[in-house]
Order: C-alpha cells, then sequence, then structure tokens
C-alpha cells in the first residue's frame, strides 16, 4: 500500500467532496466533451466535471482513492474511467483530450516537466490545461500542500514547461483553500488556464 492509499483508506473524503474553487471558475471555458484528471484522487473535480456533462478519465496513483471516486460518481447516477497509474510512466496519448484538469498534482520537478511536456502533446488543438498547485512559499502557511519547495512550482517554472500553450490565466495568489483536512486556512498558490492554440 502506498502513502496514498493510506490517507485515501481514513474515514470520510481526505480532501472533502466538494471540487476545487478554481476549477468551478473556468468549468464554463471547457471546450469539448473528454477530459482527462490528473492526480485526481477520490474523485471530487471529476465527479463535478461528470455532473457537468464531461466524459471524465481519473487518473491516480492510488487504487483506494479511485475505488472511492467511483463510489462518489455512483452515488450521483454518474460514471467515471478510473486509471491506476504512476504519473512519472502514464501516457496520456496523443491529441486525445478538449481539456486537462491538474489540481494539486504536486510532483518532483523533472517528473512534472515530463508530465507536462506529454499533457501538451495530449491536448487537441483548442484544448485547454486547467491547473491550480501550491507555490513554494506554502511552506510558510503550512495549511496543506507537499513539505518540500522542490515539488511546487512557480509561474515562471511554468511558463518554461509549459511553453507550446498560450495563457490565459497565469498567477501567483494567495486566497484561502478550504479543502477537507488537510488543504484549510490561507495559501499561496499558482492558478494557470492555459490553451493549445
Amino acid at each position: 500500500m502506498n502513502w496514498w492509499d493510506e490517507r485515501y483508506s481514513e474515514e470520510g473524503f481526505a480532501y472533502g467532496t466538494e471540487p476545487n474553487d478554481f476549477l468551478v471558475t473556468v468549468a464554463d471555458q471547457i471546450p469539448g466533451k473528454r477530459v482527462l484528471s490528473v492526480a485526481e484522487g477520490e474523485g471530487r473535480n471529476a465527479v463535478f466535471l461528470a455532473r457537468r456533462g464531461f466524459d471524465v478519465t481519473a487518473v491516480d496513483s492510488s487504487r483506494v482513492g479511485l475505488e472511492k471516486a467511483r463510489q462518489l460518481a455512483a452515488e450521483q447516477g454518474l460514471q467515471l474511467e478510473t486509471i491506476v497509474a504512476d504519473l512519472s510512466t502514464y501516457d496520456p496519448g496523443i491529441d486525445q483530450w478538449d481539456a486537462v484538469v491538474s489540481i494539486f498534482c504536486h510532483l518532483p520537478a523533472p517528473v512534472r516537466k515530463q508530465l507536462h511536456k506529454k499533457i501538451i502533446a495530449a491536448l487537441k488543438t483548442g484544448g485547454i490545461l486547467a491547473l491550480e498547485a501550491y507555490h513554494p512559499r506554502q511552506l510558510e502557511f503550512a495549511t496543506g500542500g507537499p513539505q518540500s519547495a522542490e515539488l511546487m512550482p512557480t509561474l515562471d517554472d511554468l511558463h518554461s514547461e509549459l511553453e507550446g500553450l498560450r495563457f490565459i490565466i497565469g498567477h501567483e495568489i494567495e486566497r484561502e483553500v478550504i479543502e477537507g483536512k488537510y488543504h484549510f486556512g490561507q495559501a499561496a498558490v499558482i492558478q494557470v488556464l492555459a490553451v493549445k492554440d
């Protein structure tokens, strides 16, 4: 059992069942039907998108988390495709997705860079990436997220790693993040909405 399986084996939902606030604000800009959600965990964002009529594929390294995601979807009469995969080796394909959603997906920098290259290739023309992540300054807040700055990108990092996408939104902000018991309080985050022209 990996670390995430242990966390998701706890009672209830570690990050709640409500979707991420940033995703909610940009959901109307998601084109098409096919959405890939990486590091989806227990399904809160994927279920939100499925409820809006998208065909959602949820990818995560935790089998336990994705079982809870399917259960959450089923309770609302929805279906998700789920894939248990290590994001360091996962292949999202080429020109496959109308949108990719990456919410608090924190990976070592080399893995993150590789994944972002794959995401750019996997998006269809006109497809978008919606991303929120903790900024390294989040260590000062200690209200959730990784304990290592190396796992958190800066906006400059993302501009470099996502070269080939046009940023519609790209900012570093402080906001209150209230998402379950592990994301709770004022936080330093990066929000990106970018399109593949």
